[in-house]
């Protein structure tokens, strides 16, 4: 065996080295588990704005889609949109032909003024018109179906039954024809929702029609273009004998001649001279409904012609029991006497805009 013998400076500097290498050891362990969880902390940070960009570009992508689609519904292009409201606007104009001279049409559906900017696309432009074709469909809608009412209102009025009057010939047309919505929207060239719509505003409209030639059939009308009522409906002191009597009908004066025109298309039922009553004309409208013209100067029609609305039938005048120059005029429903202002007030519910 063999010994040796270290020195207290050789063991210093043994020990001095060995402290070096751990140290060493220490921070290299160090540095590569720092470079490590940095590494990490990147690829996460990396990550996240790879999954945010993703997310917007996912979102741009479903925006720019639904805005093809968009198009897609009108042809794709701002020509598939102006054919659109073409088409549409034809539509439009078949349905609301027939409603111009019905009272209070032109007012309700006139189309609103559509402020827009300046700076607005032809595209926005075109879809506004578009809202507005909805909005004009819609008023066609509520406008004839209210309408209907008032004049089925005008009938209960006057005591009528209004399908007794109205008839269902020469009704309906081309818009409502058929029960397909995709046939109709095929025809008009329009999409099925906005066929549907006209389908539905034109029943209303071919039922506010049948009802509006229903009022043309009943004594809603004056019998003079100028009315000035001298005498009303009812109980009254005579003017002859100051008693109280029974008036049958209503009394218009006026100047000698005045023209009288029949309330209500019909025929002549009678012309000549009846006790108290003078030269008189009688008219049969049909449905025991009949109207009575008396105190005429003279008659302008013959027993069994056909008269219209409107027609003259005779002058005012004051013959038979009559204390000057007047018209006398009743309505008779089922050979009884009625108030004519009913009627008259029903005309005036007719025409109500």
């Amino acid at each position: 065996m063999r010994a040796f013998r270290i020195s207290t400076a050789r063991q210093l500097s043994l020990a001095g080295v060995a402290a070096a290498v751990c140290g060493w050891t220490l921070f290299a362990t160090g540095a590569m588990a720092v470079d490590a969880l940095s590494g990490s902390a990147g690829e996460r940070e990396a990550g996240r704005t790879i999954t945010r960009y993703e997310r917007q570009i996912a979102d741009r992508e479903a925006r720019l889609q639904s805005a093809v689609a968009q198009l897609d519904e009108v042809g794709g292009s701002a020509v598939g949109l102006a054919r659109s409201v073409e088409s549409r606007h034809a539509a439009l104009a078949s349905l609301l032909t027939d409603m111009s001279d019905v009272p209070g049409a032109q007012a309700a559906l006139t189309p609103a003024r559509v402020e827009v900017a300046e700076a607005i696309s032809p595209e926005d432009r075109i879809r506004l018109i578009r809202m507005d074709q909805d909005r004009i469909l819609a008023r066609a809608d509520t406008f004839a179906r209210s309408r209907a009412e008032r004049v089925r209102l005008a009938f209960r009025m006057a005591g009528l039954d209004a399908s007794a009057f109205a008839s269902n010939t020469g009704s309906g047309g081309p818009l409502v024809q058929g029960d397909d919505p995709r046939a109709l929207a095929a025809v008009l060239d329009v999409d099925e929702a906005f066929a549907q719509r006209i389908q539905r505003a034109s029943l209303g409209l071919a039922e506010m029609r049948r009802l509006d030639g229903a009022a043309e059939q009943a004594p809603f009308t004056q019998p003079v273009a100028q009315p000035r009522r001298t005498s009303g409906f009812g109980g009254r002191f005579d003017p002859f004998n100051g008693a109280s009597a029974f008036h049958a009908g209503i009394d218009f004066g006026g100047a000698h001649r005045t023209p009288i025109n029949a309330t209500a298309p019909g025929t002549v039922a009678y012309v000549g001279q009846r006790s108290g009553y003078g030269n008189v004309v009688e008219i049969d409208h049909g449905r025991g409904l009949k109207t009575r013209y008396a105190h005429l100067a003279a008659a302008s029609v013959r027993p069994g012609q056909r008269v219209a609305l409107g027609q003259r039938v005779g002058a005012m005048g004051s013959t038979g029991r009559s204390t000057g120059t007047h018209l006398h005029y009743e309505i008779w429903v089922d050979g009884r006497v009625q108030n004519p202002d009913r009627f008259l007030r029903a005309g005036e519910q007719v025409r109500a805009g």
